[in-house]
């Protein structure tokens, strides 16, 4: 009885205890790593650093960027998948996570992370000499079937996503997507300066990267992949299917964290990207470095990167490069 007692008595005084202790703190608790899968200086590291910047207001916990280049995105996106989820390492996907796995680099998909919010979109382009011949994209598609694999295009490396894009397009017209044929660069900048050499026809690229030789009446877009009108170059044909859907073909950046997190964390990170992608330094970065603007939050993030997938699965099998 003695016993029982003073058992009780302990259960009171430690129920009473614990009363008196403070709540735990709310996530976070300390600082958060943003890993960038791509190197320093370059577009996807210039949009984590932004994020970086306004998570860190919000969340009021020190946010590190973290670039961890290697194996064609291979590495960084492997370090976000592989993390801890706990919320406190999470980083920025880009479109690579949809192709990557086609030519036999990684099995990660987007099926791999949690998926916390789309931040950017830009809208593939296509654009010829302002002194080519060709005036229009119907212009482009009558010459391609004509003469299948003439003419020349670059703008990235050989299954990037401007050449799948390029191809996209060709077959979604009937014409097989080698119709225009194919010459690897290290970017849009070296195949956009190999366009007003002379060494191809056309270049396959984002308006943004193509932005300063529009503007000099040195290229001409003829077609945007986009669901909406360019904010700088409205007056950019947008690209409609048979279907009658205009696209949203291009690269793409977001915030995920490995698979996972605690509902609480996600919901938190999720509310704070939208509130970053509302906000005004986040729009006018986007607007001053020409980059698209389009939000999704976390569950049609996820839709979108499956779809995605999905799609360039499709054109790279088409184009001979998906193992």
């Amino acid at each position: 009885m003695q016993r029982r007692h003073y058992l009780a008595r302990m259960g009171g005084a430690l129920a009473a205890l614990s009363l008196g202790l403070p709540a735990r703190a709310a996530w976070p608790e300390r600082p958060i790593t943003l890993i960038v899968p791509w190197g320093a200086g370059g577009g996807t590291d210039a949009v984590a650093r932004i994020i970086g910047i306004e998570l860190e207001k919000d969340l009021k916990q020190p946010v590190n960027v973290v670039n961890r280049t290697g194996g064609s995105g291979v590495v960084g996106h492997q370090a976000i998948a592989s993390a801890g989820p706990d919320g406190y390492t999470i980083g920025i996907l880009t479109v690579e996570i949809g192709m990557m796995r086609h030519v036999g680099l990684t099995q990660l998909s987007g099926a791999d992370y949690t998926p916390l919010a789309l931040m950017n979109f830009d809208p593939n382009a296509v654009l010829v000499r302002a002194d080519s011949p060709i005036k229009t994209a119907a212009d482009l598609l009558a010459a391609a079937k004509a003469n299948p694999g003439k003419l020349k295009a670059s703008g990235t490396g050989q299954g990037g996503i401007w050449h799948l894009g390029l191809a996209r397009w060709l077959v979604d017209n009937k014409l097989p997507g080698n119709a225009i044929g194919w010459v690897p660069s290290n970017g849009a900048a070296p195949g956009l300066q190999d366009l007003l050499a002379g060494g191809v026809d056309v270049v396959s690229c984002s308006l943004p990267e193509a932005r300063a030789l529009i503007e000099g009446n040195k290229v001409r877009p003829l077609v945007l992949m986009g669901t909406k009108p360019d904010g700088i170059f409205p007056q950019v044909p947008l690209y409609t299917d048979a279907s009658g859907q205009q696209w949203n073909a291009g690269a793409w950046r977001g915030i995920a964290g490995p698979k996972g997190l605690p509902k609480e964390v996600s919901d938190r990170l999720s509310a704070s990207l939208k509130k970053i992608f509302d906000g005004a330094a986040y729009q006018d970065f986007l607007k001053s470095r020409g980059f698209g603007a389009l939000y999704a939050g976390a569950p049609e993030f996820g839709k979108f990167m499956a779809e995605k997938d999905a799609e360039s699965a499709t054109v790279m099998k088409a184009v001979g490069i998906a193992k």
